[in-house]
């Protein structure tokens, strides 16, 4: 499968050092996965947010969050989706059918923008893992965060969830263990939690819930998709599945929720597939890690920590060093930019300076269907991972928001928010 830049996999390599030219930054603040709760609680009325998606005037919304949907697989896919395609083909007026992911796009970046309504700059989760500069050592933004970090320290902002909470009923219908998880307390904290280990069990209390109020918000959850994409990729069976699945678990939300109530479905990030031999242990190669003192991100979006005396301040020689090694060995295949080009394009929104220096001096992007690993940090079966995001591509950053009006069942009169 060609790369999706329409270079071959063996595209000569640049010596060019001149800065990149990098895709145009997410869309905070006008239409991104920041922009998905603030405008829910908008268009149920809830003062302090702008409905900048301009969604309908609602009384209960439901927020569908499918990690790893991304637009174009969605549209590729579009036969094993016959209710969603039927959703898209009915059209949604004014409201748009996608959005961006943040930057990186990946789930702890993105998942926190649409709980804080911000961007990674000031909320802070810009990577998979990333730099803690008082620890001076890499955390996990994750399932697995660093004992030394409080979620709430890192992410010290209200979320939607919360302030809509004071006005309205909320509710988050997912998993078990992301109950009070650290990732759900830095950033999706507020409102009524309520589980469910399987779909069916999660639509049915999601249906009860939304009911039981005149006036409600709830985010529901659903990360199947995103594991059989990492798993086995997003063009094998196995997605395919998953995602007959989530058009399923749509459907059924669509009978059993109140008639009237607004479902929107987003997602965090897409995804594409990386072949086996694409996936490269760049620590083997000196030059690629010469002067770093700590490597993080994702495989197709990596943060590079410079040792403190090849930083800016030594002259900036080391880090010059670094993104010629890149460049010159990876040439178009990848953009290599600084913390500095990536702030000053807006890839992280505005940054707040506690935020700064968890951003890598470095940064390599994928643009091609390749992935890089640093095998000194990371287990080898991290390199069996098929399905890959992170990067600026339109496969990974693009995801769909469809929109709709559950048929759904006439609600008797719920609580009303005094």
């Amino acid at each position: 499968m060609a790369p999706e830049n329409g270079l071959p996999s063996h595209a000569s390599p640049s010596t060019h050092s001149a800065a990149p030219v990098l895709p145009p930054a997410p869309a905070y603040g006008h239409r991104s996965v920041a922009d998905v709760l603030g405008s829910a609680a908008a268009s149920l009325g809830v003062d302090g947010f702008e409905n900048r998606l301009g969604l309908p005037p609602a009384k209960r919304i439901c927020v569908v969050l499918a990690d790893g949907l991304g637009r174009s697989l969605l549209k590729q896919k579009s036969a094993h989706t016959p209710f969603l395609r039927g959703v898209m083909q009915r059209g949604q007026g004014d409201v748009p059918v996608w959005i961006d992911s943040a930057f990186p796009s990946t789930t702890a970046a993105s998942l926190a923008s649409l709980g804080t309504g911000l961007a990674p700059g000031q909320h802070g989760l810009v990577g998979y893992d990333v730099l803690d500069p008082s620890q001076d050592k890499v955390v996990n933004m994750l399932g697995n965060w660093d004992a030394g970090v409080d979620p709430q320290d890192w992410q010290p902002f209200p979320t939607v969830l919360e302030r809509a909470a004071e006005h309205v009923d909320v509710t988050t219908v997912s998993l078990p263990q992301f109950g009070d998880s650290p990732m759900t307390r830095a950033a999706l904290r507020g409102g009524t939690f309520i589980s469910g280990i399987t779909s069916h069990a999660r639509t049915a209390a999601a249906a009860e819930a939304m009911a039981a109020s005149d006036s409600s918000l709830m985010y529901f959850y659903v990360n199947d998709l995103d594991k059989a994409g990492h798993r086995h990729g997003s063009q094998s069976p196995e997605w395919e599945h998953q995602l007959e699945e989530l058009d399923a678990t749509v459907k059924r939300l669509d009978s059993a929720l109140p008639a009237g109530t607004t479902v929107l479905l987003t997602a965090d990030h897409g995804m594409l597939d990386v072949a086996e031999g694409q996936r490269i242990d760049y620590s083997e190669d000196p030059a690629l890690v010469a002067g770093v003192r700590h490597t993080a991100g994702e495989p197709r979006m990596l943060h590079l920590y410079l040792e403190e005396e090849a930083g800016p301040g030594g002259t900036g020689t080391a880090r010059q060093r670094l993104l010629d090694a890149w460049r010159s060995r990876f040439g178009e295949r990848i953009w290599a930019f600084t913390r500095e080009e990536a702030i000053g394009a807006g890839l992280f929104g505005p940054v707040r300076p506690g935020v700064e220096q968890r951003i890598g001096d470095v940064m390599i992007a994928a643009r091609d269907a390749v992935a890089f690993y640093d095998t000194r940090r990371v287990r080898l079966t991290a390199m069996e991972v098929v399905g890959q995001h992170g990067s600026l591509t339109k496969a990974e950053r693009e995801v769909p928001l469809l929109c709709f009006q559950a048929a759904g069942k006439t609600p008797s009169r719920g609580r009303t928010r005094g």
